[in-house]
């Protein structure tokens, strides 16, 4: 292949007359060396895929009220579809499958709440106790040489303080925001849960219309790339469910060792946090640090700290690479980043749903390039999500 074209053999009779139509069309082409146009090509091409992409990201922003939900619902029913698959197979009824599949997410969902609940509750008091203590102990260190902060100087700067925001209208602020957060989960808890219902009843067909909205043409390879999609989120969640299960255990079993209240909460908020990859566990294990120095000064609460810095080098070094990687076809660093530009881009949401939404697009893309669909292979086999 020849990188450059040859010029024309009698340049004197070019440039005799002014060249207008196609000659200069054909001059002006043969003037732009190849590799030049080809990355001309490549660059207004991956222009117009940035576009589409960023016009995306701003209709999901913007109606991320509603996408939230929706992308959490994705998620558990990702879980629960696959048992509903297996009481099926097993000779269930559907609609008996369905029911026990929803009740049992209901009670697993319904009990770690309760459990969270009655904890907190019963430990607030001396949570509360424990608090004020280490309040009254920070101000005594405050007290000592070099700060030498009394007491009653301390007292005026926090009143001045308190004072000033009441006067700014942060406080009335921020009880409108608290209001009107409030407000937005209630109404992402129904929707999360009618969207769930409605995935673990009739999720084929939903994806089904979504195809028909496509060329009949590119039907058949839409309908595999989203098999494919389906299944490497089917992976993810399963194998995020042990990575969780694994950080709420270490975690809540150390803070079990070294007697801190609120252990069973502390360990439930890491599972669940667990679910946003590489720094939801250590996020979340903050908690059980702050506990340990309320209750039981800095020593324990190192103790407890290298316990969380411990589970997270075990999560980032074995279980991401060998479970997470292997599932969702990701190398461990791209998780890294994609992870922080979702939490960049979407804060908690995002972080949540950057990895298995560029997982799911990552393999949906593969298929569709491979062309496995010309050659027949069935959506949902090993083949699809094979990332060679």
């Amino acid at each position: 292949m020849k990188l450059w074209r040859p010029r024309p053999t009698s340049p004197d009779a070019t440039l005799r007359r002014p060249l207008t139509g196609p000659d200069r069309k054909r001059a002006i082409e043969e003037a732009i060396p190849i590799p030049v146009e080809i990355a001309g090509a490549w660059a207004w091409r991956i222009l117009a895929v940035v576009a589409v992409l960023v016009v995306f990201g701003y209709v999901v922003f913007s109606l991320r009220e509603i996408a939230v939900p929706f992308l959490i619902a994705m998620l558990i029913a990702a879980l629960l579809i696959p048992f509903k698959g297996f009481l099926i197979r097993n000779g269930w009824p559907r609609w008996l499958a369905v029911m026990v599949v929803l009740i049992l997410a209901v009670l697993v969902i319904g009990g770690l709440v309760l459990v969270v609940v009655t904890q907190v509750r019963n430990g607030l008091p001396n949570l509360e106790t424990q608090s004020i203590k280490a309040y009254s102990n920070f101000q005594s260190f405050l007290a000592a040489p070099p700060f030498n902060i009394d007491k009653s100087q301390y007292t005026i700067d926090v009143h001045q303080i308190s004072t000033a925001l009441q006067q700014s209208g942060t406080i009335t602020a921020g009880s409108l925001v608290v209001a009107k957060t409030a407000g937005s989960i209630l109404t992402g808890t129904l929707l999360t849960i009618f969207a769930t219902i409605f995935l673990v009843l009739d999720g084929g067909q939903v994806w089904t219309w979504v195809v028909r909205l496509f060329p009949r043409r590119a039907r058949p390879a839409m309908t595999g790339a989203g098999a494919a999609g389906w299944t490497t989120l089917t992976a993810f969640i399963r194998v995020q469910l042990v990575v969780a299960a694994i950080n709420a255990v270490a975690i809540g079993v150390g803070a079990l060792l070294l007697h801190l209240p609120l252990a069973i909460p502390i360990a439930i908020i890491v599972f669940l946090a667990s679910f946003v990859p590489v720094v939801g566990a250590v996020v979340s294990g903050t908690l059980a640090v702050f506990i340990a120095l309320i209750y039981d000064g800095p020593i324990v609460a190192v103790t407890m700290l290298a316990i969380v810095l411990g589970v997270h080098i075990l999560e980032g070094n074995f279980l991401h690479p060998f479970i997470t990687g292997s599932a969702v076809k990701l190398h461990p660093l791209a998780i890294v980043f994609v992870v922080a530009a979702g939490a960049f881009v979407g804060h908690i949401p995002g972080a949540l749903f950057a990895v298995p939404l560029v997982a799911v697009v990552n393999v949906m893309i593969l298929y569709l390039v491979r062309g496995s669909w010309r050659t027949g292979v069935a959506p949902g086999t090993k083949d699809v999500v094979s990332s060679e």
